[in-house]
């Protein structure tokens, strides 16, 4: 699907809880409503990916994570790290804000965060007016897809697929402990 065609349609499905396929900086992701409990629960039960290992939520803005982390609680020198790494391939573990639901977070006081400077990312977010769900587009132990056919052949092709070209990333993101500065999984 290219979002640009339907764009009303494509918020529509997001709205009914769909997961869809998008390309991220170096891989195809699955996201959804971050919102939703229903539609996470499909996407983890699509990756056959356990709920405790929770998932990152992508923006497009530090503002649109703001519903989701307690950026008051990460040191001002660390805050400055977070700020200078975005946009771009780095995830951060911040605290949750209260009411950040579990679902996201596989019960963890802290959640994983990035902004994207992937453009069809930012475009999504853009029109969803919303951050999304982020986790890499394979069922467990198999190879991250990085087009649509992988993810077909891997989901199915009802799968709703955004076309478009994954980034230069070799790896996926780095993550990084926004209390600690300490580095979780290298690029």
């Amino acid at each position: 699907m290219d979002i640009s065609q339907n764009p009303q349609l494509f918020k529509q499905q997001f709205l009914d809880g769909e997961v869809f396929a998008y390309p991220t900086e170096a891989v195809y992701g699955l996201g959804c409503d971050p919102t939703n409990e229903a539609a996470v629960m499909k996407l983890l039960a699509l990756k056959n990916r356990s709920l405790e290992k929770g998932l990152i939520v992508i923006a497009n803005s530090k503002k649109q994570l703001t519903k989701f982390v307690d950026f008051s609680r990460v040191e001002p020198e660390i805050l400055k790290q977070v700020d200078d790494s975005w946009p771009g391939p780095n995830t951060w573990l911040l605290p949750k804000k209260q009411g950040t639901p579990d679902f996201i977070t596989g019960g963890s006081e802290l959640i994983a965060v990035r902004v994207s400077s992937h453009p069809l990312v930012v475009d999504i977010c853009r029109l969803l007016d919303s951050a999304v769900i982020s986790t890499s587009a394979n069922k467990s132990g198999e190879e991250p897809a990085k087009n649509c056919q992988q993810v077909f052949s891997q989901f199915g092709e009802s799968l709703l697929c955004l076309h478009g070209s994954v980034g230069t990333q070799k790896n996926p993101s780095q993550i990084r402990n926004g209390l600690t500065g300490e580095t979780v999984r290298a690029s």
